[in-house]
């Protein structure tokens, strides 16, 4: 989704009218389930390994109050809806594991975040956040993040503690740099900060020895740090469209990428669009081999 897309979605579009509640007469299951007098539980899907609730492109401004007494369910989507608010009464779920709230509105998460403690799962891509609550720390289970598309700028410092953290996506948001607290997560394998305002790449990357995708494409990133030739687990690494000139001579200990990629989808070495010196880029046509022995002939002369 693109700026003016995210930034007209956050636009207040006044109070719901009529066109909201048309629209929830045409998605009405739960509605017709509380008219006639029957326990909303009947509408959880209970599958072999989980129960689930889903209320997705409803055109909701705000969640049904009975959602909050389901206490049994352990997925719950309510993305692309028009939800300004997650109220405080989300901390009921406590069983919950997976939380999809992607394409709302909402500029924060209540504190109350904290009460789920089985969450692994927290969607909360395309809405319209400038911040989150530290509490959200306390989710220590927490295995995936996705905050891509919003407006953050910043990270608290107390998500260090998400040690279980294995997937963040801080895509398509305003940091000038990696959050400080990103690189005290030593159990993730993919980070993705691409399409943000990061002109350089902390020395401190090198903690993130678990890394096995890393994606800071379309910034403004003005070098190739040698640290990064230390995560030598990376098999996709993507730097294209920044303002690398140079590549550094220890590039070969990146031994699991396995080719000059082109398609955004492949694993390997991406650096593309960048205005890399000579003779790098005709190396770069030669493949990722031909780059790797050029690297470590001039290392040793």
């Amino acid at each position: 989704m693109g700026a003016r897309q995210s930034v007209a979605r956050c636009k207040d579009k006044g109070p719901p009218g009529r066109g909201v509640l048309r629209g929830r007469q045409k998605f009405s299951p739960w509605d017709d389930a509380l008219l006639s007098g029957r326990d909303p539980r009947c509408l959880l899907k209970r599958g072999l390994r989980h129960v689930s609730f889903s209320l997705v492109t409803k055109g909701m401004t705000d969640a049904p109050d009975f959602l909050w007494s389901l206490s049994e369910v352990q997925k719950l989507n309510l993305s692309h809806n028009q939800l300004r608010v997650l109220p405080p009464e989300v901390g009921k779920l406590t069983r919950l594991v997976v939380l999809n709230l992607c394409g709302n509105r909402l500029k924060t998460l209540p504190r109350e975040v904290s009460l789920l403690q089985s969450l692994k799962v927290l969607f909360v891509h395309m809405n319209c956040l400038t911040e989150l609550p530290a509490e959200l720390s306390a989710c220590r289970n927490l295995e995936v993040l996705s905050l891509s598309h919003n407006f953050l700028s910043q990270l608290p410092a107390s998500l260090a503690d998400l040690s279980r953290l294995r997937k963040l996506n801080l895509s398509h948001n305003r940091f000038a740099h990696i959050p400080v607290c990103v690189f005290s997560l030593r159990e993730l394998d993919f980070l993705h900060v691409g399409s943000n305002r990061l002109e350089n790449i902390a020395e401190s990357i090198q903690c993130l020895a678990s890394l096995q995708i890393f994606i800071a494409e379309s910034n403004n990133i003005h070098a190739f740090p040698r640290s990064l030739c230390l995560l030598t687990r990376l098999e996709l690494l993507n730097l294209n469209n920044n303002d690398i000139q140079t590549l550094p001579e220890e590039l070969y200990l990146l031994c699991r990428l396995a080719r000059i990629a082109w398609n955004p989808m492949d694993k390997g070495l991406h650096i593309s669009h960048n205005p890399l010196s000579k003779p790098l880029p005709e190396l770069l046509e030669g493949g990722l081999e031909m780059l790797f022995s050029y690297l470590k002939d001039k290392k040793h002369t």
